[in-house]
């Protein structure tokens, strides 16, 4: 996706001068992006990430910090893979590797979660765990209803120690598993403004906020159209049936009835587009909406009681069969 790009190409570009933090990061994208594996009897560590500049960024956090060579190669697009994506491994020196980033635990066995110094660090600490997670796994779906920040995981251990990481940034995250996949998903907007914030795609987030906030609006002005289309439907409906049982009571009384409340029925089926309020106004004398629904109302009152002395159909016998309840 290509909001999903942009961020990553945002925190792919973030430069931190404290070697804790570039730590943090490289041990959460080896974590979240590969894993170890055994290559002739000698540990490897291998990472497989989206882009270029990304294992680049890798290869070189690895020289710099723990001064091991790492070996990048491409693997093309294959079967249900769509893009070709990059493979960063270190064979000579893996297992010191391992050791060194907290991949490995002092009995040589690979760790479930994410190393615990990691989880307990400081903000910024936290918050680079969370930059290499989404580095290494992440996507982030555009604003609306079903927005979404959210990692893939290596496992349930690696997913809760993400959600306890969130937790610690005052985030709140979720884990999810689906058909054995883990995940962690941020849904909250402004929650997921406040985590791409923390993890330093400024630029990328004011961007997903003005998509958001142009989103919501469309989606209010959507709601305003059908409020009004679904009122005008109503107003359609009730003049439709006032009509046609205002015509049915005339046919019952037959002129038998008060002139005040013939007047108003005869207003009613002269405007029957008119609002009550409308059909006031167009009354000589003027009368109020009330006045006008009151003597309405009595007109169909009485011609329902003349209709149940004669044992003929009332006024609702004109309605159309098709009118909604």
């Amino acid at each position: 996706m290509a909001l999903t790009a942009e961020v990553k190409d945002e925190l792919t570009g973030i430069l931190s001068g404290k070697t804790t933090i570039r730590a943090a990061e490289l041990a959460t994208i080896l974590r979240f992006s590969g894993g170890l594996h055994v290559i002739s009897g000698r540990i490897a560590v291998e990472s497989e990430v989206d882009t270029e500049a990304l294992a680049r960024r890798v290869r070189k956090d690895i020289a710099e910090l723990y001064g091991v060579r790492a070996d990048v190669s491409v693997i093309s697009a294959s079967g249900t893979r769509r893009t070709s994506h990059h493979l960063v491994r270190v064979l000579d020196g893996g297992e010191t590797l391992a050791r060194q980033t907290g991949l490995l635990d002092a009995r040589r066995r690979p760790i479930r979660g994410l190393p615990n110094r990691l989880t307990t660090g400081s903000r910024e600490e936290l918050a680079a765990v969370w930059r290499g997670a989404f580095l290494a796994a992440g996507t982030l779906t555009d604003p609306g209803r079903s927005a979404a920040l959210e990692v893939t995981c290596p496992g349930n251990e690696a997913a809760m120690a993400l959600v306890g990481a969130a937790g610690r940034l005052k985030i709140a995250a979720k884990a999810r598993e689906v058909r054995g996949v883990h995940r962690v998903v941020v849904r909250d907007g402004e929650a997921i403004g406040a985590m791409l914030v923390l993890m330093g795609a400024e630029r990328s987030v004011e961007a997903w906020n003005e998509m958001r906030q142009r989103r919501e609006v469309r989606a209010t002005a959507n709601r305003l159209v059908n409020f009004d289309d679904a009122n005008l439907r109503r107003s359609a409906q009730a003049a439709v049936a006032a009509c046609a049982r205002v015509e049915r009571a005339l046919e019952i009384l037959d002129g038998d009835v008060p002139k005040h409340l013939q007047y108003a029925g005869e207003l009613r089926l002269r405007f029957r587009d008119s609002s009550l309020d409308e059909l006031g106004h167009h009354a000589d004398p003027p009368m109020t909406k009330d006045a006008v629904a009151g003597r309405i109302r009595r007109l169909l009152a009485m011609a329902d009681k003349r209709a149940s002395d004669l044992g003929i159909p009332g006024t609702d016998a004109n309605l159309p069969p098709d009118l909604d309840e």
